[in-house]
């Protein structure tokens, strides 16, 4: 195991700062429970109920025809910042 974190340790020495943050963010990702948890869940097997179905084909129409809401405004609307998220996703 040594071996393993001393050649971990040359590669990242040889990563640039947008490769540091990626790796960064990565292993962030491999550490957290829930994101772990997330990954090892069985796959939802139950059927979609004729509304959900329905519910579905109305916003893929919908789609079609209209732009869709920009994350931002999402944030907005709901009185949350872009700020919040990411304190929220670092607090994990």
């Amino acid at each position: 195991m040594a071996t393993d974190k001393q050649q971990l340790y040359q590669l990242i020495d040889q990563l640039d700062a947008g490769q540091i943050a990626a790796v960064v963010h990565l292993l962030e990702v491999m550490t957290d429970p829930v994101a772990r948890a997330i990954a090892n869940a069985p796959v939802d097997e139950e059927p979609l109920s004729e509304e959900t179905i329905q519910a579905l084909d109305a916003s893929q129409e919908w789609l079609k025809h209209n732009p869709g809401i920009p994350h931002e405004q999402v944030l907005a609307e709901l009185g949350i910042t872009p700020e919040e998220i990411e304190r929220s996703n670092k607090a994990r």
